[in-house]
């Protein structure tokens, strides 16, 4: 809970997921398209994705895969669809691994983050989860749930809502969290993909959007 938490220090703040230019658009207006631009997000888009890179990862480095989890490492970052979206897994993930291993370091973790490597964010949650220990499926509901609740916070800030509207979308994405997650870990990374091209090629105009309060 500690590592996904919004004071961790990652910079998740600073990322909107291309949400940024949707608001400008017009497309995310009001706390109803906000949920279902979150729901997309986690059914189709990086949520899902983002679960099974976390999931492979876990599992290779549990047993010891040192090739399946470069695979993973190499693909996740690969699957990016933009320049921005690219910076934020990377950025966040390699922010993530060099603070959680400042603080509860573990041999089997440094060679990931080996001469200044750069990492994406799920694949560094769930190396780092299974270096302590620590369970895939409750760590995927944590990190599903982080980056729901990231969106949620991006949304109250650039449309603007009021908090208790933010709380009543992330409420209302609860339900589902639980069902991303268990039909992405049945998902092997072979099999991994979106559909949420709408937020890829938002996240591509948000490159040369003339006001921006996000990286992404």
């Amino acid at each position: 809970m500690t590592w996904l938490s919004p004071a961790y220090p990652v910079g998740a703040y600073s990322y909107s997921h291309g949400l940024e230019w949707t608001v400008e658009a017009g497309t995310v207006r009001d706390a109803q398209t906000l949920g279902v631009w979150i729901e997309d997000m986690l059914v189709h888009g990086a949520g899902r994705t983002d679960v099974i890179f976390l999931a492979e990862a876990w599992r290779a480095l549990a047993a010891g895969d040192t090739n399946a989890l470069e695979a993973a490492a190499e693909l996740a970052a690969a699957f990016t669809p933009s320049a921005e979206r690219r910076l934020e897994t990377l950025a966040q993930g390699t922010a993530f691994l060099a603070a959680t291993l400042a603080a509860w370091p573990k041999p089997k973790l440094e060679a990931l983050a080996a001469d200044g490597r750069e990492v994406a964010y799920p694949v560094a949650v769930g190396a780092c989860a299974a270096a302590h220990g620590l369970p895939l499926i409750e760590t995927a509901q944590a990190f599903a749930q982080a980056f729901a609740a990231n969106l949620v916070s991006a949304g109250v800030r650039l449309i603007p809502l009021g908090q208790s509207d933010g709380l009543r979308v992330l409420a209302g994405l609860e339900p589902l969290i639980p069902r991303v997650v268990a039909a992405a870990l049945a998902t092997m990374l072979d099999d991994v993909g979106g559909s949420a091209i709408a937020a890829d090629i938002a996240s591509m105009r948000h490159e040369t959007q003339y006001t921006r309060l996000f990286r992404s």
